[in-house]
């Protein structure tokens, strides 16, 4: 108690503040669930009728997972930046450069959804103020063109003439190139992404209180109609039972042909599952604001419980109605699998005309950027955690009067701007990202589920205001490596470079983390890092779980390796 009445006291510029409860973290963590607009196209194209039940494993899974982050949270009333900063803890013992990696991962998979969700948004909004418009072979417009080029095929000539009517903007860029296995360009969707995330920014600026209370009153804006979504279509019977079975892969990506549980299958339920884990697992951003908590004992635990079950429902609910109305063919149609169509899907599927219709659209622009706001609030914390505890720049641990992260939100922007150029350019590109962020969030979540045994082992002495039954942490480490093989085998569906490009993006860690440890701090951490724990820097000598931590490490790599080898389409 001692320790967090120190925090409280110190002057507000260095600190971050005890300002909300568990509610204000839900409602933070209210805009995972909108995570579900960014792959439920992906994945729909590449697993087919299996993808509801895809949502569903994965979603159980991430469920069962938090209770592992929920126990090492609490060893840490006075840290924010959620479970990677809790769990380097745990490796800190066994290796210096692992730690980092933890926290690291952590920051390169959440920060991107920042960029992802402001050109998703960008897309709807454009789709309503500019959209392209669509033409028939019956269309006098088609008609018109063949009569005046004879011998024209139709699909040529709607190709033309929507060509030629589509708005200029939608065409419109400043500048692009390719660069590698990725575009980038500064198109309309670009700046109007931008703009949404400076003014995402802006409210951000105020602190954890004032974000918590704007993310409110805009989740009550988006959960109430993601519920609606979920359940007319149940009530109104436009469920056809038939786009669930039979539950076969596809036999190629984005193509409606029916496949069968072989190596191929296989490897595409995989890779569902594994860009599934990146939306799904998300809600462990609850528990980035402990050290906000006014009473981290308890807050932390309703914080991610609560946070899990609202996900529970609309993770499962959505893709369930989303394929019963629309069915394989309707899922496999390319706005739907590039996302630039799935607000629109979203809303015809509860009809009600042209302005139930346009409201649910907003509402899921809303829906964005409220998970935007989730990301910007938990990876800038991540990063300023990672800064006072001494893995990352010292730089990034400056907080304002209103006690908010701005030097780590501003290295989130400005990183953000440039991964936002890469996703507008095309589908190709916006998955690449994906992927490779996921990359970092499997690697996160393998080194965290493991630190819940190590931490036991190791820091058993130490009370926990909420202690998880031990078959659950068994659970999660289990899990762990069913994640691995996510990874080693489903990364190449998204893109055939997507698992190398997140292994080396994982290791940049390397140099950042001994800029800041042997240059700047001079080989020693700070000394408040182990305060939580009651330790000092020569208790890190003692190592209770032995070569353990080792070995699962080299279990992990090769588990990940062997399912990258076996797995192929």
């Amino acid at each position: 108690m001692s320790t967090i009445s120190t925090a409280l006291e110190q002057p507000a510029e260095s600190k971050l503040l005890r300002h909300i409860d568990w509610r204000g973290a839900f409602w933070v963590a209210s805009g995972v669930p909108a995570l579900v607009l960014f792959s439920i196209g992906g994945i729909a194209g590449t697993t087919g009728k299996l993808a509801f039940l895809i949502w569903t494993v994965s979603m159980i899974m991430g469920f069962l997972q938090s209770f592992t982050y929920a126990e090492i949270a609490g060893l840490f009333p006075n840290k924010s930046g959620g479970a990677s900063i809790y769990g380097a803890t745990a490796w800190l013992r066994y290796s210096k450069f692992i730690a980092p990696l933890s926290v690291w991962c952590n920051w390169f998979a959440w920060t991107p959804v920042l960029s992802l969700g402001c050109s998703i948004a960008a897309a709807y909004i454009l789709n309503a103020l500019a959209p392209v418009p669509i033409f028939t072979e019956t269309s006098p417009e088609v008609v018109a063109y063949i009569g005046a080029h004879a011998g024209t095929a139709p699909a040529d000539a709607i190709a033309a003439v929507t060509a030629a009517a589509t708005p200029a903007i939608r065409t419109w860029s400043l500048w692009g190139h390719t660069l590698g296995p990725v575009s980038f360009t500064f198109n309309a969707t670009f700046f109007i992404g931008a703009v949404l995330m400076l003014i995402i920014f802006s409210i951000q600026h105020r602190g954890i209180l004032g974000t918590a209370n704007v993310q409110k009153y805009i989740g009550l804006l988006v959960i109430v109609p993601m519920l609606i979504v979920g359940v007319v279509p149940i009530f109104t019977g436009q469920i056809d039972w038939a786009n669930f079975s039979p539950l076969v892969p596809l036999a190629t990506a984005y193509a409606p042909d029916p496949g069968s549980w072989n190596i191929a299958g296989w490897t595409l339920a995989l890779g569902g599952m594994f860009i599934a884990a990146w939306s799904t697992y998300g809600f462990e951003t609850a528990v980035c604001y402990t050290s906000e908590f006014k009473n981290p004992g308890t807050d932390t635990f309703k914080a991610i419980f609560y946070s899990g079950l609202l996900c529970m429902l609309l993770f499962i609910l959505v893709p369930f109605t989303f394929q019963g109305v629309l069915g394989l063919n309707g899922m496999l149609a390319t706005p739907i699998v590039d996302g630039s169509g799935v607000a629109d899907a979203l809303a015809g599927m509860v009809g009600g005309g042209k302005l139930i219709h346009s409201l649910l659209v907003m509402l899921m622009i809303l829906a964005l950027v409220l998970c935007i706001m989730t990301a910007m609030a938990g990876s800038s914390r991540t990063l300023y955690q990672g800064s006072v505890d001494g893995w990352l720049p010292r730089y990034l641990s400056h907080v304002n009067e209103h006690g908010a992260p701005t030097r780590a939100m501003w290295t989130d922007l400005c990183f953000n701007l440039i991964v936002l150029a890469i996703a507008s350019a095309d589908a190709t590109s916006f998955f690449f990202i994906l992927a490779v962020s996921n990359c970092g969030y499997i690697i996160f979540n393998f080194l965290n589920l493991n630190a819940g045994w190590i931490h036991r082992i190791d820091n058993g002495h130490i009370n926990r205001p909420w202690k998880a039954p031990t078959w659950l942490l068994g659970i999660g480490a289990i899990f762990a490596y069913v994640n691995a093989i996510f990874m080693g085998a489903g990364a190449k569906v998204w893109n055939p470079m997507a698992l190398w490009a997140g292994l080396i993006t994982a290791a940049l860690i390397i140099p950042v983390f001994c800029f800041r440890h042997y240059i700047q701090d001079g080989g020693k951490f700070p000394e408040h890092m182990l305060a939580d724990l009651g330790m000092a820097g020569a208790d890190l000598s003692v190592k209770k779980a032995g070569m353990l931590p080792y070995l699962t490490l080299i279990a992990g790599v090769v588990v990940m390796l062997i399912a990258n080898w076996v797995f192929v389409i």
